[in-house]
């Protein structure tokens, strides 16, 4: 048995409490990233904004260097990358080293296979410190909390020869400058689009 590596808690190599933090933390991880991308260049409106405006036009600001540093090839990606590598290689030093397969991947299996990484890995604490400081970083440049997807509507495409209307909910995250329904891929963006989106829409009930 080892002592906790963030809190020298006696017991497995990352506690109950930390490994619950862990998880958190990974499973946000992609959505902040999403949200650098979406900080290269600086908002100019929300979802409302778009359906009551044209788009702007003039030079785009100066991409954010923070961001850009970020989300290079050194940074959050290749991280947790990394950590999925060492983890395979301690538990299965046989198998080969998994291929890159992007932050949201990484992170599911290293959330897969936190219960084994928080009773075996001998570096868990050094995983949760990293995890942390990446996520803190991240918060620094598009704020806290987490951005969060809102549902702005319903789908009004129609998706079969009977003229069956979708219906799914179309959810926005900020900064995006375009809507897709998760459910039958249909994009709206433009003005026209999201008026007609806008116009469409089901009377509240009751």
């Amino acid at each position: 048995m080892n002592d906790c590596g963030l809190c020298g808690e006696p017991g497995p190599p990352l506690c109950p409490r930390h490994t619950r933090r862990l998880a958190a933390r990974l499973a946000d991880l992609p959505t902040l990233y999403d949200e650098l991308v979406q900080c290269l260049v600086p908002r100019r409106c929300g979802f409302g904004e778009i359906v009551a405006t044209k788009a702007a036009v003039g030079p785009r600001s100066p991409l954010d260097e923070d961001v850009l540093d970020e989300i290079s090839s050194g940074g959050m990606e290749a991280a947790v990358h990394a950590w999925r590598v060492d983890v395979q290689r301690v538990r299965w030093p046989h198998h080969s080293p998994p291929p890159a397969d992007g932050l949201a991947a990484d992170c599911r299996w290293l959330a897969m296979e936190l219960d084994w990484i928080a009773a075996h890995y001998p570096r868990a604490g050094d995983l949760a410190v990293e995890i942390r400081a990446l996520e803190a970083k991240a918060r620094g440049v598009v704020g806290d909390p987490v951005p969060r997807r809102k549902v702005v509507g319903q789908c009004i495409a129609v998706v079969d020869d009977s003229g069956t209307v979708c219906g799914a909910d179309i959810t926005h995250l900020a900064g995006e400058s375009r809507l897709e329904c998760r459910a039958c891929r249909t994009v709206y963006e433009g003005e026209q689009d999201l008026l007609l989106l806008l116009h469409y829409q089901p009377e509240p009930a009751p």
